[in-house]
């Protein structure tokens, strides 16, 4: 799930985002060409880390390892998407087995970078090979839906635009998927993806409903002062007892069957929700039964009695709830060994040893090793997953891995290299350079120094102002044979911050010493 574009002001949507109509998605359908060794992950902002088994998928940009991240792999997108939504990137992922879906999306730049569907990707041999499916949006036309003994009229939601899959399930025992795509709704799909039907859930008025009653409530997503915060779809998950949550901006909605539903909110209690904005739900394996874990986020547009925001975990089917973590916005949740891991965005990684009765922060994360690279300082944290032997965490600025219950890290980044085997002006052949270059101490908390060598080596780096004025000689360290880095924040030896200016920096290794250039910019 993405929601580092997110905020509160979506809840309202504008009416043209809905109604004016824009070329469909195409329908045809091509399988991809099986997956391609990668060099790594494909982008250092990782918003999506899924674990299954030994396989682990990270997203927004697809790629897949299944030995630990010792190797990469992603299937060829420009094959599947075939010229259709090429920005699309994941949006949400679930696997099955050897079913693997993918919900894509992307920042349409001609509408104001409005968040929009970009349809999905669709495996069924654990990835190998995708096919491409359309999105879960209407007809135009398609403006009444029969539930039970009512025909309710309905907004045709007939374009991509603020309709993303924020999140996505497929169950295995009944062969559906369900999407929970924002202005579009809840939707489901029994035949693979190739259509989608609305799931009516209840109006803000109501807080349940039941196909053997009669109804005329309009189903439409809230735009303005007309519709329905409940119509607006952020999460889903199908509970292992086959039980549907389905999350929206006003609370969470339950059935069993997937018809008849029953809408949960705060009422400001201390056994009820945080909040109803709920953004994520999970299911924690557990042997005294099933609980269901959600973030929720205040949402005060929508009349929230709760409030805040926080994690609120119900262990009876949504009866009652524990409160827990509260006043910290979280977006994503992994089980393991009895831990409990939660993904708090701008606040870190929180781990519960003993069922969330007590937690732990982890903000600074600790390399296992030298060699590996550290990741920005305060990197939102945006995604969270575990295997049986590793903790897994996708950040802003990179993802990351332990093997000792979160002590230690190691990290994957996007490897740029110094000498590429294609020379060309936007990758020329360098010795060494610096990234983000321009760097802001402020928004970047350091600046990456890139250099490789044949040998392992002490490798010295020292900082030099445009007048060739040394102003900081880096920590000496001893550094295997390949690519290195080594970090500056900004500041002299004395820990004053520099300001803006072009400086300079060698690398003195046993080969020889390398210059480079950064340009400091607050």
């Amino acid at each position: 799930m993405i929601l580092s574009c997110i905020g509160i002001a979506m809840l309202l949507l504008p009416g043209v985002a809905v109604g004016q109509q824009f070329a469909p998605s195409a329908v045809d359908q091509r399988a991809a060409q099986a997956l391609e060794p990668a060099d790594g992950i494909l982008g250092n902002s990782v918003t999506n880390v899924f674990a299954n088994g030994d396989s682990v998928w990270v997203g927004p940009l697809l790629s897949l390892t299944t030995d630990g991240g010792a190797s990469w792999q992603a299937p060829n997108l420009e094959l599947v998407l075939a010229g259709r939504n090429e920005e699309s990137r994941a949006f949400s992922i679930d696997i099955e087995g050897e079913t693997v879906w993918v919900g894509l999306g992307y920042n349409d730049a001609a509408n104001d970078g409005v968040q929009t569907a970009g349809g999905f990707l669709v495996s069924t041999d654990g990835g190998e090979t995708f096919e491409y499916r359309i999105s879960q949006i209407d007809s135009p036309g398609d403006t009444t839906v029969v539930y039970g003994v009512s025909t309710l009229p309905a907004l045709d939601v007939i374009v991509d635009q603020q309709s993303p899959p924020f999140d996505l399930d497929y169950d295995p025992i009944r062969d559906e998927t369900w999407v929970a795509g924002w202005a579009s709704g809840l939707r489901k799909s029994v035949d693979g993806g190739n259509t989608w039907s609305r799931v009516v859930l209840p109006p803000d008025t109501l807080s349940e409903i039941a196909p053997d009653q009669p109804y005329t409530f309009r189903i439409e997503p809230r735009r303005g002062n007309l519709g329905n915060f409940n119509h607006m779809g952020f999460s889903v998950l199908v509970a292992s007892d086959g039980t549907i949550w389905a999350g929206t901006p006003k609370g969470v909605n339950v059935s069993s069957d997937g018809i008849a539903w029953r809408r949960i909110e705060p009422d400001g209690t201390p056994t009820s929700m945080t909040g109803s904005w709920v953004v994520s739900i999970e299911e924690q394996p557990s042997d005294q039964g099933t609980a269901i874990w959600m973030a929720t986020w205040e949402a005060l547009e929508t009349g929230d009695a709760g409030g805040r925001s926080g994690v609120s975990v119900t262990r009876d089917g949504g009866e009652t709830f524990e409160q827990v973590l509260t006043g910290e916005r979280f977006i994503d949740f992994a089980f393991a060994n009895g831990n409990a891991y939660v993904a708090g965005r701008t606040s870190g990684l929180f781990v519960s040893e003993d069922d969330g009765a007590t937690w732990t922060t982890i903000r600074d994360f600790r390399l296992a090793s030298p060699d590996d690279r550290p990741i920005k300082v305060g990197s939102d944290v945006l995604a969270v997953a575990a295997t049986d032997d590793a903790l897994w965490v996708g950040t802003e600025d990179g993802l990351l891995k332990s093997l000792d219950g979160g002590q230690t890290w190691s990290t994957f980044r996007v490897e740029v290299p110094l000498q590429p085997e294609v020379e060309t002006e936007e990758v020329p052949r360098v010795e060494t350079f610096a990234y983000p270059n321009p760097f802001s101490p402020v928004a970047d908390t350091f600046v990456r120094i890139r250099y490789e060598t044949e040998t392992e080596t002490q490798v010295s780096v020292d900082i030099y102002d445009f007048g060739m004025n040394h102003v900081r000689s880096l920590p000496t360290e001893t550094r295997s044979a390949g690519l290195s880095e080594s970090v500056w924040d900004g500041t002299d030896g004395r820990g004053l911050r520099m300001g803006n200016g072009t400086y300079f920096y060698s690398v003195d290794t046993s080969a020889g010493v390398v210059w480079g250039k950064i340009l400091l910019i607050e």
